[in-house]
C-alpha cells in the first residue's frame, strides 16, 4: 500500500473560512461511490474497496469531492494536486473574473482640473472592463443649489461619453446625485 494512502486523514483548506474537509482513502465511510479517474473521466459507481484498491494500483488518493450527490462522488487523484486545484477555484472565485463598480466621488463646486483628474481615472476603470458608479456628494446647504452638482454630473458623462454608456441616469438620492455608466463594448 502507497505512503500517500496512509499518510492524509481528513484536510481542512486553509483559504476556506468554512472550513472544507476532504475525506481521503480509508476515511471514506460510504459503501458506493461513483469514481472519477485522473484524467475527470467517469468510471462510474462502484464499491470504496474497488475504488481505493485502484487508486493504490495507480500510485494516487481516493478524495471525495462532495457527499451531497446520491453515491458521493470521489475522485482518484494525487491529493497535493487536488488540494492546489482547489486553492486556485478558490482564488479565482474570488474576483469573479466580470466586472466590479468602482465608485468616482464629484463635489458640486469642483474645479476644472479637479474634474479633469476624476475623469481620467474613471476613463481608466472603463478601460479596465469595470463600470463607474459617478456620486456628486453635496455637503451642508450646498444641496439648496442642486443645479451646480447637475452641471458637474452632466459634464463628466459627455466626456466619459467616448469609452461608455449610460446604464442610470442621474438621480437624487438625499444629498448624493448618483449616475451609473459602464464600458463601451
Amino acid at each position: 500500500m502507497p505512503e500517500s494512502i496512509v499518510k492524509y486523514t481528513l484536510y481542512q483548506s486553509k483559504t476556506n473560512n468554512l472550513g472544507k474537509y476532504y475525506r481521503i482513502n480509508q476515511n471514506i465511510r460510504y459503501p458506493e461511490v461513483r469514481v472519477i479517474d485522473e484524467e475527470s473521466k467517469q468510471l462510474g459507481i462502484m464499491s470504496t474497496k474497488d475504488a481505493l484498491e485502484r487508486a493504490a494500483a495507480l500510485g494516487l488518493d481516493l478524495v471525495e469531492v462532495t457527499e451531497k450527490a446520491t453515491p458521493p462522488i470521489v475522485k482518484i487523484i494525487d491529493f497535493q494536486k487536488f488540494k492546489y486545484q482547489e486553492e486556485k477555484k478558490d482564488h479565482s472565485g474570488s474576483s469573479k473574473g466580470g466586472q466590479e463598480t468602482k465608485e468616482i466621488r464629484l463635489k458640486p463646486f469642483m474645479a476644472e482640473n479637479d474634474m479633469m483628474v476624476k475623469v481620467r481615472q474613471a476613463e481608466k476603470f472603463l478601460k479596465g472592463g469595470d463600470r463607474v458608479k459617478l456620486v456628486v456628494k453635496f455637503q451642508g446647504r450646498e444641496i439648496t443649489k442642486k443645479e451646480f452638482g447637475e452641471k458637474v454630473m452632466a459634464t463628466v458623462i459627455e466626456r466619459l461619453s467616448e469609452v461608455s454608456t449610460l446604464v442610470e441616469a442621474p438621480k437624487f438620492m438625499g444629498k448624493l446625485l448618483i449616475a451609473q455608466v459602464k464600458p463601451k463594448k
